[in-house]
């Protein structure tokens, strides 16, 4: 039953974040859209800013592989 928890742990880990990630991703990109309309010269920060939430993700992967690693 352990073992099952900290798997579910792990996998709420990676889930939350992506979802998080997602749901940040889509009004950035709704956003930057609109903004690339009106001043194309704003798409290297359009870019950055699209990439920023994906560290979420990496977190939420190096958390879920710190869990798992620490399974006796």
């Amino acid at each position: 039953m352990e073992k099952v928890l900290i798997s579910f742990a792990a996998a709420l880990a990676i889930g939350l974040t992506a979802f998080a990630t997602a749901w940040a991703q889509s009004r950035i990109g709704s956003a930057g859209a609109g903004t690339l309309a009106e001043k194309p010269e704003l798409s290297g920060a359009i870019v950055i800013l699209v990439a920023v939430p994906e560290t979420m993700v990496i977190l939420g992967f190096v958390i879920a592989t710190m869990i798992l690693l620490s399974v006796k």
